[in-house]
């Protein structure tokens, strides 16, 4: 069996490849730093191919599925994406088309791409990896929330349409809350609440993915957040989504 990740080279990506490899999955490994995808090649156990592409651009993701073609992926995990803080009107225009090429754009286009070759077999899975924030709006990170809303609404159609179909081939969404990982840092705020060990993650989401759980939201605290903000009417969560994120930066 073979994994393909992306944004492997730290956080939730590099503890699925560690958790993967220590389980005797085949590997191919993606992310922006080549250094970072070698260092870790070596240290994992198993057969592993790592490729160096930023998905912000825009023939990455073909050139990614390109890769795979002599490597058949079993299971696709989209796992690169990043956040931006700030009110709407003052973040960089540039610094959110490339969130949306990486958070959106190239799932999209990983998504569709895999699904058809694991169509074809009728056999395979995709594990999307969302957010809590993609069942919420997301004042001060509007751009991050709602890319994350695009992934989950995206995984949930596509299951639908799986499920009528009788196909074998499953879709997943892990959609944790904070995560001990340097997304915070690259976003420029910090955690208002403790974090989920990120190992403790790779472990959760991987279980649930081989029994084709569909919705994985680890930690109690966060399926109430959420099932909160599903309840809420839309203006009152977004405020109070506010008044969380601007603790970020006390």
């Amino acid at each position: 069996m073979r994994a393909l990740i992306t944004g492997a080279t730290s956080g939730i990506g590099q503890a699925l490849a560690r958790e993967l490899s220590r389980r005797g999955w085949k590997l191919v490994l993606t992310g922006r730093d080549q250094a970072a995808l070698s260092r870790l090649k070596q240290e994992l156990r198993t057969e592993t191919h790592i490729i160096a592409l930023d998905l912000s651009q825009r023939s990455a993701p073909f050139a990614l599925h390109a890769f795979c073609k002599d490597k058949p992926v079993d299971l696709l995990i989209n796992n690169a994406g990043f956040g931006i803080f700030g009110e709407f009107s003052e973040t960089e225009l540039d610094d959110e088309l490339r969130l949306i090429d990486v958070n959106i754009r190239a799932v999209h286009i990983l998504t569709k791409l895999f699904l058809h070759d694991f169509k074809r077999r009728n056999f395979g899975t995709i594990l999307n990896v969302a957010s809590s924030a993609g069942f919420m709006s997301g004042p001060l990170m509007s751009s991050y929330y709602a890319s994350k809303n695009y992934v989950v609404r995206l995984s949930l159609a596509i299951h639908e349409e799986l499920r009528r179909q009788k196909s074998a081939v499953k879709i997943c969404l892990l959609c944790p809350g904070p995560v001990a990982t340097n997304f915070n840092r690259r976003a420029g705020v910090r955690f208002t609440v403790p974090a989920a060990d990120v190992t403790e993650i790779a472990r959760y989401t991987i279980d649930r993915t081989m029994r084709g759980q569909l919705i994985q939201i680890p930690k109690t605290m966060i399926k109430l957040a959420v099932l909160g903000a599903k309840l809420t009417p839309a203006p009152i969560a977004a405020a109070v989504t506010y008044e969380v994120q601007k603790k970020k930066l006390d």
